[in-house]
């Protein structure tokens, strides 16, 4: 089956410093990196890595198509990301201090200039077996969730950067809604009465994450893999990524979550978001160390 992807795509400008500046501020940063990220494109490049089949839909800026080879070259298909004359690629201002925390500024250019029409031609394929991504950093999610509900397809629903009225808009659609551990406390707050979904997929750190199935009223818990983080950036992407691949691959809800926890654990140990996903090798490599 195939992971179709209505994911932001942004050029990440990232500056390591000492620590995250305050109000106020002024801090001279080490050293400056240029890379791939965005939710979107970063859990397009996780899912694909994982080993799926992935359909990215989205929009750049004319000028920059080592990003569409960027994505290509990591396995996604991008004959759905348009490149948009008038408008400038997404991107992203990203501080990472020494203990591996960041601070991001995004400015979502093509990701909200997409048109309508692009997004419904780019989903044209999809149906039951099949899974739409979608996050807050694009324009029509709405329009998009519904289009892929509507064909028996699933929707796994990044809620971030967390948004009440986004939310609110695209909740009768989703399978299951991703979130961190502070979105999900947001979520419960905004939303009255039992969530309209399957299930609420909660990341949470260094604590690991958890599956809530809501239809069963289960909870399922996984640890976190114990590690020292260089660059948190994309970490809650690596997972979602690769949680979508493992929903596709019809792997059980524990094999899942644990095999999404080891990629999320390697990623934050590389600098960068898109680029640091690790390989299905890799994951495999670190879950056979730990049995």
């Amino acid at each position: 089956m195939t992971i179709f992807n209505l994911g932001s795509i942004n050029v990440d400008h990232v500056y390591r410093l000492p620590a995250l500046a305050q109000p106020g501020e002024t801090i001279a940063a080490r050293t400056l990196s240029r890379g791939l990220g965005g939710k979107g494109a970063n859990q397009s490049i996780a899912a694909a890595r994982a080993g799926a089949a992935v359909r990215h839909v989205g929009a750049i800026g004319a000028a920059d198509g080592w990003v569409a080879d960027t994505l290509r070259a990591a396995g996604v298909d991008v004959r759905g990301v348009q490149r948009l004359a008038d408008e400038a690629t997404g991107h992203a201002i990203i501080m990472v201090d020494d203990g591996g925390e960041n601070a991001i500024v995004i400015h979502g250019g093509a990701n909200h200039a997409l048109p309508q029409s692009a997004v419904t031609a780019g989903l044209s394929g999809i149906g039951p077996g099949d899974t739409l991504l979608l996050q807050n950093e694009t324009a029509h999610q709405r329009i998009a969730a519904a289009q892929a509900q509507a064909a028996g397809a699933r929707v796994i629903y990044s809620a971030a950067p967390f948004d009440l009225a986004a939310v609110r808009d695209v909740i009768p659609h989703p399978t299951i809604i991703a979130v961190n551990e502070g979105e999900a406390a947001r979520l419960q707050a905004g939303i009255e009465g039992p969530l309209p979904v399957a299930g609420l997929l909660v990341t949470m750190g260094g604590k690991g994450a958890e599956y809530r199935d809501l239809t069963a009223g289960r909870v399922t818990r996984q640890d976190a893999f114990p590690v020292t983080p260089v660059d948190t950036t994309g970490a809650g992407d690596c997972f979602a990524g690769w949680f979508a691949a493992g929903m596709d691959e019809g792997l059980a809800i524990e094999a899942n979550l644990r095999r999404a926890a080891a990629a999320a654990a390697l990623q934050v140990t590389r600098p960068g978001a898109a680029d640091a996903m690790p390989t299905l090798a890799e994951v495999d490599a670190i879950l056979t160390r730990g049995r």
